[in-house]
């Protein structure tokens, strides 16, 4: 019988020819996947490494050199859905993978896992699949309390022997991206702050009228340009026209929504500071390396936060009260609503520092 310490010692005899991730969607969680691609390419280089996913990560991370093949899974609704199946059966034809690392815990990615022609499936125990994803996998890992979304992604590594750390995101601009970056940060006046409109959950939004006044606030304090940041979709556009009414001040901020994540990910790049609830883009400033002040109501920053990061410029309205201390259960809370402007401006001025300059008017929230 396999058993994990059994695995990992073939494995550093001989390291696995072919490893297979399943993880579908979710941007944030795709960037959680990086530093695992990273730490199997680290210590095994000539593994070939193949990763099912959905459309829109795959735009984030195509092209990442720790990834030599994806199979995109275009998933279908209603009755159509089987027609995706049998296309990524088709696709599966012929490959053959020494292990699965089924780091998704849902139906939709358990069938994929038993379709995947692998010697061996490693999956969550039980108590933290869902969706009976525990009955597909043929190893699991301990049962552990629930901690942050990237530790126990990295539980992986550590089943099958190899050393996570350092970690490595591996996400990077192409020349062209870095061009575009310079070319628009350049002619603005002076470092500007990014602020994140909304998650595809609207729950973990925050309002209009906070956002506007911590920019208007921000603006005069500062003096510095403010970026809205989203996607093309309609609640996003929504979102920047609410704050763009909300506004007040006499430095309006540049609307910048309605694009792909890689431009995204170089406006990120680019921002001395950005502001965002718990959604793709935040992680992805934070595997940037930018300062982020997270807003986290809805879910808990304890299992979501930016990882190892940015702690002290989180705004806590997840917990019920200032300074209660909770753990990274995932029960959920309708925290988006105890987030008041003047927390949000003073976690900005922390991670500001003395990187912009102050105005003489003071700002008001």
């Amino acid at each position: 019988m396999t058993t994990s310490s059994s695995l990992a010692r073939a494995f550093r005899r001989t390291p696995p020819r072919d490893v297979l991730i399943v993880m579908l969607s979710a941007v944030g969680d795709a960037v959680h996947v990086l530093p695992v691609v990273t730490a199997l390419k680290r210590t095994w280089p000539n593994t070939r490494i193949t990763w099912v996913i959905q459309p829109l990560p795959h735009t984030l991370v195509a092209g990442h050199p720790g990834v030599d093949r994806f199979l995109v899974f275009e998933r279908r609704r209603g009755l159509g859905a089987w027609k995706s199946y049998v296309a990524l059966r088709e696709t599966l034809r012929g490959l053959s993978f020494d292990v699965c690392l089924s780091l998704q815990v849902s139906a939709k990615a358990g069938l994929i896992q038993k379709l995947a022609p692998a010697r061996v499936r490693i999956g969550f125990d039980w108590t933290r699949a869902r969706d009976l994803n525990w009955f597909f996998n043929d190893l699991h890992l301990p049962p552990r309390p629930d901690a942050h979304v990237q530790d126990q992604y990295l539980e992986f590594v550590e089943f099958i022997g190899v050393e996570a750390e350092p970690l490595d995101w591996g996400l990077h601009l192409t020349a062209t991206e870095t061009a575009a970056r310079d070319r628009f940060f350049g002619g603005l006046d002076g470092p500007a702050i990014g602020f994140v409109l909304g998650a595809t959950d609207a729950r973990r939004d925050w309002t209009p009228e906070g956002y506007a006044q911590v920019i208007d606030s921000v603006a005069e304090r500062f003096g510095t340009p403010c970026l809205l940041l989203g996607g093309p979709s309609k609640k996003d556009s929504a979102m920047a026209e609410g704050i763009l009414r909300s506004c007040r001040g006499g430095t309006r901020p540049i609307d910048l929504t309605g694009d792909g994540l890689r431009r995204m990910l170089w406006l990120l790049d680019g921002c001395a500071l950005v502001v965002s609830p718990d959604t793709g883009p935040l992680h992805m400033a934070r595997a940037m390396g930018t300062p982020v002040v997270g807003l986290y109501g809805r879910t808990n920053p304890r299992r979501a936060g930016p990882y190892r990061a940015f702690e002290h410029l989180l705004v806590d309205g997840y917990a019920n009260r200032p300074g209660e201390r909770y753990g990274a259960s995932r029960s959920y809370r309708d925290g988006m609503r105890r987030i008041r402007p003047v927390r949000v401006l003073e976690a900005i001025e922390a991670g500001l520092g003395n990187r912009v300059r102050r105005s003489a008017g003071s700002g008001t929230v």
